[in-house]
């Protein structure tokens, strides 16, 4: 619970610290920009708001690392739900605007999660999990959009080093193998979620993982 926070924190902080012209540009996202993906952002942060207040009654049916859906092929940008987030993002017109929405409704998102009881069990895409595994789950989204949003802003401050060692063990126990030691955290979840190719040295220590490459989220 205190690690969702934590990384929550410092990804808005980002945001907030970025400069009007930053929001132009590219993000780690394929098809997104800076502004689309923090659009993105508040969308997920009214997800965090509606599934943490949406109790069940039902035993849970997955975890923080079996809530993710994982497929091989990295999104293009075209699906419709992406699309409609460059549509949104771009009604905002001025990017104060955004990040004003984004404090506002991220801030309460932040909120909820430390009220919540870690063992209340909720609903989500279909699924039951406790609050506590929901919201360890979401460490390994607001890691990955945190070094999306400073693909190109190497000024930026990139995710804390707790919510970076905690989404790599997350995506080693999706994989069922650890990434070689020889890689950061940060690169370890680049090249495992398809972000970037591994380098031919990479791709060596890989062995027979860089093979079953990427493993992309969703």
């Amino acid at each position: 619970m205190d690690l969702f926070s934590h990384s929550w924190a410092a990804l808005r902080a980002a945001v907030a610290g970025l400069a009007d012209e930053d929001f132009a540009r590219p993000s780690g996202c394929a098809g997104w920009l800076v502004r689309d993906l923090v659009c993105h952002l508040v969308i997920d942060a009214q997800d965090v708001l509606i599934t943490l207040v949406t109790p069940v009654a039902a035993e849970p049916t997955r975890d923080a690392v079996t809530y993710w859906e994982v497929s091989a092929t990295p999104p293009t940008g075209d699906d419709p739900l992406d699309a409609l987030v460059v549509r949104l993002a771009a009604a905002y017109q001025e990017p104060r605007l955004l990040t004003f929405h984004l404090d506002d409704v991220g801030s309460a998102a932040g909120r909820a999660a430390e009220l919540a009881d870690p063992g209340l069990r909720v609903g989500t895409r279909d699924q039951v999990l406790t609050a506590g595994d929901y919201l360890s789950a979401y460490v390994l989204e607001w890691t990955l959009h945190h070094l999306d949003l400073v693909a190109h802003l190497p000024g930026v401050a990139g995710p804390p080093a707790e919510g970076l060692a905690r989404s790599r063990e997350m995506l080693e126990k999706i994989a069922g193998a650890a990434f070689p030691a020889s890689l950061s955290d940060a690169d370890a979840l680049l090249v495992g979620t398809g972000r970037r190719p591994p380098t031919d040295a990479e791709r060596a220590e890989l062995g027979e993982l860089a093979g079953r490459l990427p493993f992309v989220l969703g």
